[in-house]
């Protein structure tokens, strides 16, 4: 078992709770980002700059039981087909039964935007994100740890 960041854009407390709670349970945190990132990481892994290059990478690296940590939810709906367990740095626990609710929202929004519409963009990160993601991937830390 695994920890994979998306780190394309996960924030960088969210990444340092990973790296910290991977160290904590024994658990290999491997990073995945374009060239156009500086990450230090003992397993990081660069990819080109091209559309879903870093997504592809990490559904090539996936094994059942990995915990992926991502904010892109059709990355997040192909890793939980391996089966993975998935997170996103808010600390949003995707599963099987949220996902398409999820991506139908995608579209949804994306259609509005074409159409000329304009949707909101993320909030600012706040110190209640960074604790709500690191009990979030712990408990999920614990539950695969248990179920592996």
């Amino acid at each position: 078992m695994k920890l994979l960041i998306d780190a394309d854009a996960c924030p960088k407390p969210a990444l340092q709770i990973c790296v910290r709670l991977g160290q904590k349970y024994g658990l290999p945190v491997w990073t995945v980002a374009s060239f156009n990132h500086n990450i230090v990481s003992d397993h990081h892994v660069t990819v080109g700059g091209g559309a879903q290059e870093a997504d592809i990478k990490i559904i090539n690296l996936t094994e059942p039981g990995d915990i992926i940590v991502t904010q892109d939810w059709g990355l997040a709906s192909m890793v939980l087909g391996k089966p993975a367990y998935c997170i996103s740095p808010a600390g949003k626990v995707y599963s099987v039964d949220n996902i398409e609710f999820l991506l139908e929202e995608r579209e949804l929004k994306a259609k509005f935007r074409r159409g000329g519409g304009r949707t909101s963009g993320p909030r600012k990160r706040t110190e209640q994100d960074d604790q709500r993601f690191a009990a979030a991937i712990e408990q999920m830390m614990i539950s695969a740890r248990q179920r592996n």
